[in-house]
């Protein structure tokens, strides 16, 4: 009877594996079978990921970190301007619409 070889995997590899399965929101098991790994070894490298101190752990690239409250406020106010924009341009839109019949 012949060994199975264990598999090595870098950790540059690992890191990706979780970077993967922490933001795109599938389940382990579906990002473990496309990666061809055991959805057991992927959700062991997503805990050691969890359980490390936050400068220790493998960080990912996507913003999966909360936002700070500089850039929360700066989303907020944007949205108000986009609101106020939008309404403007309705009004425009509507203005023209009652210019452009009268004329005809």
């Amino acid at each position: 009877m012949s060994e199975r070889q264990r598999r090595s995997f870098t950790e540059d590899y690992k890191r990706q594996a979780v970077e993967l399965a922490v933001s795109s929101g599938r389940s382990i098991g579906s990002i473990a079978k496309e990666l061809g790994l055991r959805d057991s070894v992927l959700r062991r490298w997503v805990d050691k990921f969890r359980q490390k101190p936050a400068s220790a752990a493998w960080r990912p690239t996507t913003q999966a970190t909360p936002m700070s409250a500089d850039q929360a406020s700066e989303i907020a106010r944007l949205r108000q301007e986009n609101e106020r924009l939008r309404m403007e341009r309705d009004i425009l839109k509507k203005s023209i619409a009652i210019f452009a019949g009268t004329r005809t």
